[in-house]
């Protein structure tokens, strides 16, 4: 999928993982929120290390 702000997106994205939603956040929000979870512009850095996108683990 193309995604018009993907470069802005990217420059604010503090996910470590890499995957094909990276920086089109519409995407990463759909793909977590399916899963009970959150992206990890959520998390802090220490949190966001873990990969745990549970939402109770904010």
């Amino acid at each position: 999928m193309d995604c018009k702000n993907k470069d802005k997106n990217l420059t604010m994205c503090n996910c470590t993982y890499e995957c094909s939603r990276k920086g089109i956040c519409c995407e990463c929000l759909h793909y977590h929120r399916k899963r009970g979870e959150l992206p990890a512009c959520y998390f802090n850095k220490e949190k966001e290390a873990t990969y745990d996108r549970r939402i109770n683990n904010i």
